[in-house]
């Protein structure tokens, strides 16, 4: 575990995931995965590379990141709960990821966010150089579907 400011310990053991506290703040209070089904919040965890904020034993904050941990990351699913925003604890969470071992020497690493555009500026993420030659198959609404 890495120590950073406030209390905040990050973690990489899968044993320190509280994947009940993630699926509820996913299927619940996300903007992104509404009524995302537990099994498949737990599929996405174990074959991702997910990072666990925790004050002593409580989970407040989330990233996962999918690779395949030469070329290329997706970072997604990153939280911290409403109650421990503005302390610094999602700047801590993105050193963690952006430091982590598995993840250096990436030709590309992208996210996609709604409203954090100055959190992940501030780590060198920008619009992408050519978005022409992006696509993508997107379902917002798969979760709800049913």
């Amino acid at each position: 575990m890495t120590a950073v400011p406030e209390r905040l310990r990050i973690s990489t053991d899968p044993a320190d995931i509280d994947v009940g506290f993630v699926h509820e703040f996913l299927s619940t209070r996300s903007g992104w995965a509404q009524g995302i089904p537990r099994d498949t919040v737990e599929r996405s965890i174990a074959h991702s590379l997910c990072f666990a904020g925790r004050i002593g034993a409580e989970q407040v904050a989330f990233a996962r990141v999918i690779s395949d941990y030469a070329t290329f990351a997706n970072l997604v699913d990153v939280f911290v709960l409403p109650q421990y925003r503005a302390c610094g604890y999602g700047k801590a969470l993105m050193q963690a990821v952006l430091a982590h071992p598995q993840l250096q020497g990436l030709r590309r690493f992208t996210l996609a966010t709604a409203d954090a555009h100055g959190l992940y500026a501030r780590f060198g993420f920008a619009a992408p150089r050519y978005p022409h030659t992006l696509m993508e198959r997107y379902a917002p609404d798969i979760y709800r579907a049913g």
